[in-house]
């Protein structure tokens, strides 16, 4: 992990990015906080050369998205046009659509589906599709949880996988297993905390909460991890300050090591 392979995850700042204006000046709070690269979700509707614009103008690399399914479906052509444009490889879905999220034979239809478009992706475009998980993957169908069958049924060669690690321990999963489970699929990563207050799970800023980051960095260095993407659902404070907070955690791990 390089500082400049740490990103922020522009859904953090869903609230301030819903117009152009918005997202200009969140890309530039997020530039002077330290960050060198975004992904972008969560934003309002926009002309997709404004966008890049707006990261060019504050130096921000777009390392990787979240797009509907509905447009990986039915708007592939336009959607790597923008990918492209934005010079973004990792193109990623957020979610699981509900309609395949109750039983095994739904997560294995979306797995071939899924493979389907991923192989179009990086033979006609040159992208990586990504998965981005939650908790509910972690239901088990006949012994099996949705996520190991996403990992089973799934194309290796061209399906990828997003973990979002605090899903992955609000499931019931090892984060670190499964950061190696996915070794060799799993470029891009979702680091965020999680802490207790009133004997309920929150998110907290990398560092505040009790998730053993130190085997997560280690577990992502030795699975060739490219993109370290900071991102949290719920702050308890600014979402600015939230990722300025996450952001020195991971300096300082990096200034410890060096």
């Amino acid at each position: 992990m390089e500082r400049s392979t740490i990103a922020a995850q522009m859904y953090t700042l869903r609230e301030f990015t819903q117009t152009p204006e918005g997202l200009r000046e969140s890309l530039r709070k997020v530039s002077e906080i330290g960050y060198q690269a975004v992904q972008i979700s969560g934003i309002g509707p926009m002309d997709p050369k404004l966008v890049k614009e707006y990261a060019d103008e504050y130096g921000l690399k777009i390392c990787a998205t979240h797009v509907p399914w509905n447009r990986l479906v039915n708007d592939l052509d336009a959607l790597a046009a923008e990918h492209k444009l934005w010079n973004c490889k990792y193109i990623g879905l957020g979610g699981l659509p509900a309609e395949y999220q109750t039983s095994q034979e739904g997560y294995r239809t979306f797995a071939k589906l899924a493979s389907g478009i991923a192989r179009t992706l990086k033979e006609q475009y040159g992208l990586q599709f990504v998965y981005h998980n939650h908790d509910f993957e972690f239901e088990r169908f006949e012994g099996k949880t949705g996520m190991e069958i996403l990992l089973q049924e799934s194309d290796p060669e061209v399906f990828g996988f997003e973990l979002d690690l605090y899903w992955v321990q609000a499931g019931g999963g090892d984060p670190v297993e499964w950061i190696h489970k996915v070794k060799g699929r799993m470029q891009a990563v979702h680091f965020k905390d999680m802490t207790v207050l009133s004997r309920k799970p929150i998110f907290a800023e990398i560092g505040q909460g009790n998730m053993n980051y130190g085997a997560i960095i280690e577990a992502c260095r030795k699975t060739g991890v490219e993109w370290h993407i900071v991102e949290q659902d719920v702050c308890q404070r600014d979402p600015f300050e939230s990722l300025e907070i996450s952001l020195n955690y991971l300096h300082a791990k990096l200034e410890v090591e060096a």
